[in-house]
């Protein structure tokens, strides 16, 4: 298991940047002003909070680098598209790697053109470098499970028939990973499953590799990092957390349903084909306790797992460029996503 870390050790209380501290207080008053008090969402006023990043053709990555942006239809009935982010100069010289990506958003929030997301996903493109496919699936409470896993499985099924009519030339199918961000790491998770059960419906497309980053995983036991970070984790509180699983979860289902307790006296993944895993863990998230026992049932199922945990992380910090893990992180992921090549 490798191990990486922020170098600044824990505290006992974050400290952080000012423009941080202002973008959180506008989710919260977000949350406040879009989540009605029966539970569903006012979409209307939710887009007003959610800044969309332009559909510009070409993203400038510093001096040298530059990201080409597309999006592209898989099924316009069910608004099921992706954005596609290729690094231009990498691109033109070899083969790279393939990322699908699942934005995070508790399942109901947030889409690829998001902000936070369309940066994080240009970012990847231009350093790894890779071309990103980040995938809009349907949204809770309107769509519950297993939509998103469906949506995210028929867009690897598109990718896989179509592959060069929607992918640039030098797209890797060989060499192709499955990422998401906390709710996007559960989709992740669980479309990597059904994708290696059924691994004879894709004749294109090779998984290597799949990286969850600060994975939305729980159960309705209170684990202790739940506990202690209740009143001081800067996001996710537990109320939020469950509410969200309340939208997404089958009617009359609780948190220890499959979807969300995945390893819960579960062996079946033992005889499953699955790709090397990279797990992001932040020491101020709520949820690092179920990401620690996902790492931990991944292991008792023989699979091969690697732990990136940065102490003074909160739960959606990838969404944060200006705190020093943002860094840190893509540094990582490329360094992974790297040696699997060479494995």
């Amino acid at each position: 298991m490798a191990m990486a870390s922020n170098p600044t050790p824990p505290s006992l209380s974050l400290s952080l940047p000012f423009i941080t501290t202002f973008k959180l207080c506008v989710l919260k008053l977000a949350a406040y002003l879009t989540i009605r008090r029966d539970g569903t969402v006012n979409r209307r006023l939710l887009h007003l909070f959610d800044l969309k990043a332009s559909r510009s053709a070409t993203r400038r990555i510093g001096k040298t680098n530059c990201v080409s942006v597309a999006d592209v239809t898989v099924d316009a009935s069910r608004n099921l598209w992706f954005r596609l982010f290729t690094p231009t100069a990498a691109a033109a010289r070899r083969p790279v790697p393939l990322i699908v990506y699942f934005h995070g958003g508790g399942f109901t929030n947030f889409a690829p053109d998001s902000i936070p997301y369309d940066f994080l996903c240009t970012r990847i493109a231009a350093n790894v470098p890779a071309i990103v496919a980040s995938v809009n699936y349907r949204l809770a409470p309107e769509h519950r499970c297993p939509a998103q896993y469906d949506d995210g499985f028929d867009v690897l099924k598109f990718i896989d028939s179509q592959n060069y009519a929607v992918l640039p030339a030098a797209a890797d199918l060989n060499n192709c990973f499955l990422a998401g961000s906390s709710a996007g790491g559960n989709i992740a998770h669980h479309v990597m499953v059904r994708a290696s059960r059924n691994i004879r419906e894709f004749s294109e497309l090779k998984i290597q590799g799949l990286v969850l980053l600060q994975p939305f995983f729980g159960g309705e036991e209170r684990t202790e990092s739940e506990l202690r970070l209740r009143n001081r984790a800067p996001v996710l509180k537990l109320e939020m957390a469950d509410w969200m699983w309340r939208c997404f979860l089958p009617e009359g289902a609780d948190r220890d349903h499959p979807v969300a307790h995945v390893f819960r006296g579960r062996d079946d993944l033992k005889s499953v084909e699955f790709p090397r895993v990279l797990v992001v863990r932040g020491g101020y998230d709520p949820l690092l306790d179920w990401q620690r026992r996902y790492v931990e049932w991944l292991q008792s199922c023989g699979k091969q797992v690697e732990v990136i945990e940065y102490p003074m992380a909160f739960h959606g910090f990838t969404s944060f460029p200006e705190l020093p893990e943002f860094d840190f992180l893509i540094r990582d992921l490329c360094n992974f996503i790297r040696r699997q090549k060479s494995l």
